[in-house]
């Protein structure tokens, strides 16, 4: 791991120097991860627009935005491995440079058929495989009692999709389809060469030397590969599937206009992306498990709240708020645990399988609760099935995690050279 001299940067609260270098690949590694998800949230807001021009059905529509989504999920699980082996100074601007094709695809030639969209989307899911290289990146550069400050900072990237959300559809109507995507691709160029020229591998980074196939093998027998990756489909899954079906909910439970629903949905997104870095940070205090224990005890609560249908100002907006918080810390507390239970060596093959649960979490509840609302005409159903799951993932968190080999929510173990080990998993 890193040893840097005392000169080189600040100290982290036991001591261990963290240099500058570290910040600097944290920040290029965080506006990567925004740019990336910015392209891949592209076809989203678009989804109605294309649904009128294209005629298409209800399931069209869906299958349009969730495919960008679900190879993104997916991708990261190889782009997670190869970062072990290539390192997020090689990926990033790998990553970046070949979201440009399928974004000037869709802008400029693959948008006047379903055909062309969903060949376009599948490749725009590449962007979403982001999230794999800066974890391994920026995990390795950080002393582990600075790791969940550090990739729940990283984590705010995820705003990236608010960035399409308040803008793509506001280009297009201010100027032409082509507009929000040659922007993105312009930005995409920018930031892959900035990135080949400034960003750096952590010095002493471990570089595995078996095959793929064989440290997948070894990442999935790893317990905090299964634990992180149920917390994270719950946490992270619920942040997706909310800022996705968000819009229609509002729009169908409480009669808001489009543009009502989708400032609110905006705020929503923000505040989690907010809270990602203070659920990080937290962690590295009171450890990860606490702070995973408290979220999701805030959502059940939200939940619950929320299924009644109450008025929307103010508690209905005090419930959606509660769980829009509690979902940004608890994603970042997630992270916080992969940093300290995983092997150096493994830390992106992990964050890559956890990462895809994550973005497949997000897939599921909004067709969930559009099918419960089209036979009970009520979404109160899909909401009390949400505080069901966020109780199951609270009570394994208390049980499962907490008696988890390593030792539980116990600090990080230090030593040689003044260089840090996380705390390793049973494998």
């Amino acid at each position: 791991m890193v040893q840097p001299l005392k000169s080189q940067g600040d100290s982290s609260p036991t001591g261990t120097p963290v240099p500058r270098r570290a910040w600097l690949t944290l920040a290029l590694a965080t506006v990567g991860f925004a740019v990336n998800f910015w392209a891949w949230a592209l076809l989203s807001p678009l989804g109605p627009r294309f649904k009128d021009s294209l005629d298409l059905s209800s399931f069209q529509q869906s299958l349009l935005v969730a495919v960008p989504v679900v190879v993104g999920s997916l991708g990261r699980i190889p782009v997670g491995a190869l970062t072990d082996r290539f390192g997020g100074r090689v990926m990033f601007p790998i990553v970046s440079a070949a979201t440009i094709v399928p974004v000037l695809y869709l802008g400029l030639a693959g948008h006047d058929s379903l055909a062309a969209l969903l060949a376009g989307g599948f490749f725009l899911g590449i962007g979403g495989t982001a999230f794999a290289v800066g974890v391994p990146l920026v995990n390795a550069w950080f002393p582990p009692e600075r790791r969940g400050l550090a990739i729940g900072l990283f984590g705010a990237g995820m705003g990236g999709t608010a960035i399409s959300a308040l803008t793509t559809v506001k280009l297009v109507d201010a100027h032409r389809m082509s507009t929000p995507f040659l922007i993105t691709a312009a930005v995409l160029a920018v930031y892959a060469v900035t990135a080949a020229l400034l960003l750096r591998d952590a010095p002493g980074r471990t570089v595995p030397t078996e095959s793929p196939a064989r440290r997948l093998a070894a990442v999935l027998r790893l317990p905090i590969t299964w634990q992180a990756s149920a917390l994270y489909a719950v946490a992270f899954g619920g942040y997706v599937a909310f800022s996705v079906y968000l819009p229609t909910y509002l729009k169908t439970g409480y009669d808001l206009s489009q543009a009502d629903a989708a400032n609110r949905m905006a705020g929503f997104v923000l505040l989690a992306v907010a809270m990602r870095p203070v659920g990080g940070w937290l962690s590295d205090r009171t450890g990860p498990v606490r702070v995973l224990a408290g979220a999701l005890a805030v959502v059940v609560a939200g939940a619950v709240m929320q299924s009644f249908t109450l008025p929307l100002a103010p508690v209905g907006t005090v419930a959606f708020l509660s769980m829009a918080a509690a979902l940004g810390a608890g994603s970042g507390a997630t992270f916080a645990l992969v940093a300290r239970r995983t092997p150096a060596d493994q830390v992106g093959s992990v964050t890559g399988v956890v990462g895809a649960a994550g973005g497949l979490g997000g897939f599921l509840p909004p067709l969930v609760m559009g099918s419960l609302y089209g036979e009970y005409g009520t979404y109160a159903a899909g909401l009390v099935l949400l505080a069901i799951v966020a109780a199951a993932a609270l009570t394994f968190t208390l049980t499962g995690v907490r008696t988890a080999p390593d030792g539980g929510d116990r600090e990080p173990r230090t030593g040689g050279r003044g260089g840090h080990r996380p705390a390793r998993s049973a494998a």
